[in-house]
């Protein structure tokens, strides 16, 4: 790390130790003053007039600036254990801090890593489900990480139990890369099981976590953590969960960053399918049974890394699918529209939209307005 970067951890770190102060207000004041180190020279009343800064948090900035100097003691002890670790710190406005990652709402403006960033990770997908998975999860997970690795799409998840360890494990059985986004310090190993895991991500691919060293696997952690996990990928792919589980977190994450969300269907009988078939049926996520329809319906966007001959589903299609296929193929169109279009009933048209979103080559949007994938 050179002086540069070393004089905005420092003060980074300072700021985030403050009391009220997260990473949305950091940046807010970094944009407004152009610079970190302007902050560290405000007064009070410089504070007091910035918005969302009242005069009882403008004291709080004032007092921890003055904590500066005992933060950078800290610091670099902890600097000292992170270079015994081999680790990385990125800083927000470094140029190898990921482009993904940097346009979601509240980024993490210090990320510490282990292993490296590479240009194709930029065309990462993560795949997250539930720590209790039934044997149908763990084979989709394998058969959808082992097949998208092959792509050379990296593949990124929690590191968690469950679905997303075998998510990890799958990509790199194939040869692939695997991003690990970890709810605690880069020295702390959960779930301790995950050892060799955890050294066999490190060594093809990069451990990431916006967590200090030492922080243990405390639960408000791992919330906080699945934003990562979304915010570094183009789409999430939900296996498994339980309506309330965390993968659902990130799952609602990935909407709210205007990411694709997948979800394979499960069992309408098992608890553990809860969360996907909600989320297929709210629209939340589009269904898919094979790796080749995400690769299809993300083709402009993986491109430069998997090439444009990606396999595309064959399906038999009747004459009236083909007919509807024709006439949203260019354009989206509502329901109505398209009975116009094709001569069909409109409730012709939604049985055979029916059919065609079940085949993964139509999406439903809201108000009944359909759109052409393929």
């Amino acid at each position: 790390m050179d002086d540069t970067s070393y004089n905005k951890f420092v003060k980074l770190r300072t700021l985030l130790s403050i009391e009220g102060i997260g990473p949305v207000r950091v940046l807010n004041l970094i944009n407004k003053f152009n610079s970190i180190d302007t902050i560290f020279e405000l007064s009070k009343s410089d504070l007091k007039d910035v918005e969302s800064i009242n005069s009882n948090l403008a004291d709080r900035i004032v007092a921890g600036i003055k904590n500066l100097n005992s933060i950078q003691k800290q610091l670099d002890r902890e600097l000292e254990k992170l270079e015994k670790l081999n680790a990385n710190v990125i800083l927000f406005s470094d140029d190898d801090y990921p482009e993904l990652l940097k346009r979601i709402y509240f980024p993490p403006l210090i990320l510490y890593t282990l292993g490296e960033f590479k240009e194709n990770d930029k065309y990462a997908i993560s795949i997250v489900g539930t720590r209790k998975p039934t044997e149908y999860g763990k084979l989709e997970a394998n058969r959808f990480a082992s097949k998208l690795a092959q792509q050379n799409i990296t593949i990124v998840s929690g590191m968690a139990r469950g679905i997303d360890s075998a998510a990890h494990r799958a990509a790199l059985a194939s040869g692939g890369r695997s991003i690990a986004v970890i709810g605690s310090g880069l020295d702390v190993i959960y779930p301790p099981e995950n050892r060799k895991l955890f050294n066999d991500i490190k060594e093809n691919g990069s451990i990431v976590s916006e967590f200090e060293i030492g922080t243990k696997p405390d639960a408000q952690n791992f919330p906080k953590r699945n934003r990562i996990i979304s915010g570094l990928s183009l789409a999430t792919i939900l296996v498994e969960s339980r309506i309330n589980g965390g993968a659902m977190r990130t799952a609602n994450y990935a909407l709210d960053q205007n990411r694709e969300v997948f979800a394979i269907p499960g069992d309408l009988n098992k608890a553990e399918s809860d969360g996907t078939n909600y989320l297929i049926q709210k629209n939340g996520a589009k269904l898919v049974r094979e790796p080749e329809d995400i690769l299809f319906d993300l083709e402009l966007k993986l491109k430069p890394v998997v090439g444009i001959n990606i396999p595309k589903p064959s399906f038999e299609l009747s004459l009236f699918e083909e007919k509807i296929l024709v006439t949203i193929k260019e354009e989206e169109k509502q329901i109505d529209k398209i009975a116009d279009d094709t001569g069909l009933s409109t409730a012709d048209c939604l049985v055979n939209l029916l059919s065609l979103e079940f085949k993964g080559l139509v999406r439903q949007l809201p108000g009944k307005v359909f759109k052409s994938i393929y």
